[in-house]
């Protein structure tokens, strides 16, 4: 499987998402040029294949009407490319449709067998088509515009956080955990009122987590919540868990930050993985590592640790059960009613998910350092 196969993937995704963005060749193409990134060698024939009608005919219609069509297109493809380039081009549609070349076609399709005697795995220079495995490096691509925009935006909250504080919160006796819960508390009002269009267009979605032009969404996803519940939810943990932090503001926002980033970049890579429609925004990540990370030291030290506020005194692994309780209601359901996923696929590809793994993982990691 090659990058005409990772290409109808994320079709496939983008047609599962949100098929109406898609009825036009221009947008389709800037879509895909953009997931094709610095492959060079197929840029000429998708951008092609991308202005055809008749790849939209295929895209949007279904039954007799889609083979029909998708048999003209197949037969234009083959009276224009070489078959190495034709291959991945005919991947690309029958991964995107999940219509099956027929049999007398697919063995037509697929390059003459290599000869006996091994040879060493090279680049294909009629084609600019590259041999080795590209899955990873089509995912680093793709997800990395995203990542390095909210690993570098990390650092820059965190030094307007520590200005912040030396300039104001530290002579108001304030933690920089309350100020971070009264700023998410802050935005979230605004997007329901004057900003309401923070919450449509902060929260990333899977499909637009792979598109570079979509970067910035990687940067705001984490203070915004999609979910109002979930957004009082996570605003009262999150003052439970940090209204008595002794961090300031400046650490308690790089922490959240690069919590909030490293979640949501593993749920990401599940998600595209396993083809799973997702829209992730808010804390949710961040609060999940820091109670599994209470929850697992507590377990590690078999003792209780507990949690004060407004004169309560709450256990790690309550917050755990309760927490995570609700989270499963929230995230176990499918998003897209068509996707065939399972519910540890569907957990791994939340940040709530791998908020609580992480978390485990640090107390783990805690705890051996202090016995060596």
């Amino acid at each position: 499987m090659g990058v005409g196969h990772d290409l109808g993937e994320q079709l496939n995704r983008w047609l599962a998402a949100d098929p109406a963005s898609l009825r036009q060749s221009r947008a389709l193409s800037n879509r895909l040029m953009d997931a094709l990134g610095a492959n060079d060698g197929l840029r000429g024939p998708v951008r092609d294949l991308a202005s055809q009608p008749l790849l939209l005919q295929v895209l949007h219609s279904r039954g007799a009407e889609q083979q029909s069509a998708l048999a003209s297109l197949t037969a234009q493809l083959r009276a224009t490319y070489a078959p190495a380039v034709l291959q991945e081009l005919l991947d690309l549609l029958h991964t995107a449709t999940g219509q099956l070349p027929p049999p007398d076609r697919a063995a037509a399709d697929r390059p003459a067998a290599a000869p006996a005697t091994p040879v060493e795995p090279s680049p294909d220079t009629t084609t600019g088509v590259p041999q080795q495995p590209i899955r990873l490096r089509l995912q680093l691509e793709r997800f990395g515009p995203g990542l390095a925009l909210s690993a570098a935006g990390a650092l820059v909250f965190a030094w307007v956080g520590a200005e912040l504080d030396r300039a104001l919160f530290e002579g108001w006796g304030w933690s920089g955990g309350v100020v971070l819960v009264l700023v998410l508390a802050l935005l979230q009002s605004f997007s329901l009122g004057p900003l309401k269009g923070l919450k449509r267009q902060w929260p990333l979605t899977s499909a637009e987590a792979e598109q570079p032009r979509q970067a910035w969404q990687w940067l705001s996803q984490a203070w915004i919540h999609a979910n109002g519940l979930e957004a009082i939810l996570n605003l009262i943990v999150l003052l439970i868990l940090l209204g008595d932090s002794p961090l300031q503001l400046g650490s308690v926002v790089l922490r959240y930050c690069l919590t909030a980033l490293a979640c949501l970049g593993l749920a990401a890579l599940c998600a595209a993985r396993w083809q799973i429609t997702r829209r992730w925004s808010g804390a949710s990540g961040a609060i999940s590592a820091l109670i599994a990370l209470a929850a697992g030291l507590s377990l590690l030290h078999w003792r209780v640790f507990r949690f004060s506020s407004a004169g309560l005194e709450i256990p790690a692994w309550v917050l755990l059960l309760v927490y995570g309780a609700l989270q499963l209601g929230w995230q176990l359901p499918r998003q897209n009613p068509d996707e065939r996923s399972t519910a540890l696929q569907r957990m791994l590809s939340s940040s709530w998910g791998w908020g609580l793994l992480l978390g485990l993982s640090w107390a783990v990691i805690t705890r051996i350092r202090e016995l060596l």
